[in-house]
């Protein structure tokens, strides 16, 4: 009995150990962006702020998808959204992550990248995921440059986790220009928030926005209640929205050209309306307005949803803050 006892001990302690939650995710290092066709997303995010692009032109990979040994091939160009690294990826034909998620989703965010310190430290998770159940979705190796783990996550995390070797990948520093935060619309936030649990994520409080005066969809006055969920154990932190079907919203619009994923990249601004303004010389207006607390008071805040899915199917999201 005694030894039944503390075996149970070990294995309890051994579950806690599993979920503990390594530190290199306080920090979201690159997101895996891909896209049918390179040009168009490269220039037209170029245009919105993204620097220090390196465009590599047709790249070799070498790995596993499924468990099974396989090469690749993409059109792959990097830059920084200020302290994000932005992977953008046009695969070539062929059976790959790349490949199965535009069939599901077309142009989007793939995976949430975060970075290691060396390929035992990346071993060492994978192994931590495996005792938890998670299998490895796509491993990819480039001659003289990444080493990347992509985690079968998306089915109920809505999202491929990643983990990225690059010893020689140049960092960037935070500046204005980098996302507060990367928005998911999902259906429901209940099975989304106990995956992520199980795995040593923290998990999500709730939290209900109720319909306000002064917001738009296309311009016309939009009353719009939805849930949100939050993840702050990261930088850039998490929002997870469930958005209503009706009425009509830009939530509920990515969900059905898209499906649950990666809605928007969040971007704290100094003017609201020049920055709109801005946007919209460049052929990209305003989807869906609206803002909480008292407008221009300390404590409130307005925002945009910016029309930017024709280049990646990521919307921009601008916010300007009244300290």
């Amino acid at each position: 009995m005694r030894l039944l006892r503390t075996l149970a001990v070990f294995t309890a302690m051994a579950g806690a150990c599993a979920a503990q939650l390594p530190d290199f995710y306080k920090k979201v290092g690159r997101v895996t962006w891909v896209v049918k066709s390179i040009d168009g997303p490269l220039q037209g995010w170029k245009a919105l702020g993204l620097t220090d692009i390196q465009d590599f032109g047709d790249v070799t990979f070498e790995g596993q998808y499924r468990g099974k040994e396989g090469a690749g091939t993409v059109h792959a160009a990097t830059g920084n959204l200020g302290g994000l690294a932005v992977d953008l990826l046009q695969p070539a034909p062929g059976d790959n992550a790349f490949n199965a998620f535009l069939a599901a989703h077309g142009d989007g965010i793939l995976s949430i990248v975060h970075e290691v310190r060396s390929l035992d430290e990346m071993e060492k998770e994978v192994a931590r995921m495996r005792g938890l159940g998670v299998a490895v979705l796509q491993t990819l190796r480039v001659d003289g440059g990444p080493v990347v783990t992509y985690f079968d996550t998306e089915a109920q995390g809505k999202y491929v986790l990643g983990l990225m070797y690059w010893p020689g990948a140049g960092a960037s520093a935070a500046s204005a220009q980098t996302p507060t935060h990367i928005a998911f619309v999902i259906r429901d936030l209940a099975p989304v928030s106990a995956y992520w649990a199980k795995l040593g994520f923290p998990a999500m409080p709730a939290s209900h926005a109720s319909p306000r005066a002064g917001h738009t969809y296309h311009g016309k006055p939009l009353s719009l209640a939805f849930d949100v969920g939050w993840q702050r154990h990261s930088q850039p932190y998490f929002e997870w929205i469930i958005p209503p079907q009706t009425p009509s919203n830009c939530y509920a619009d990515t969900l059905k050209a898209h499906g649950e994923g990666v809605h928007h990249l969040g971007f704290q601004v100094a003017d609201l309306a020049q920055t709109t303004a801005a946007y919209g010389k460049l052929g990209h207006q305003p989807l869906q307005t609206g803002g909480w607390g008292e407008d221009g008071k300390k404590n409130s805040g307005r925002y945009a949803y910016m029309d930017t899915d024709a280049i990646g199917g990521v919307t921009a999201e601008v916010i300007q803050v009244f300290n």
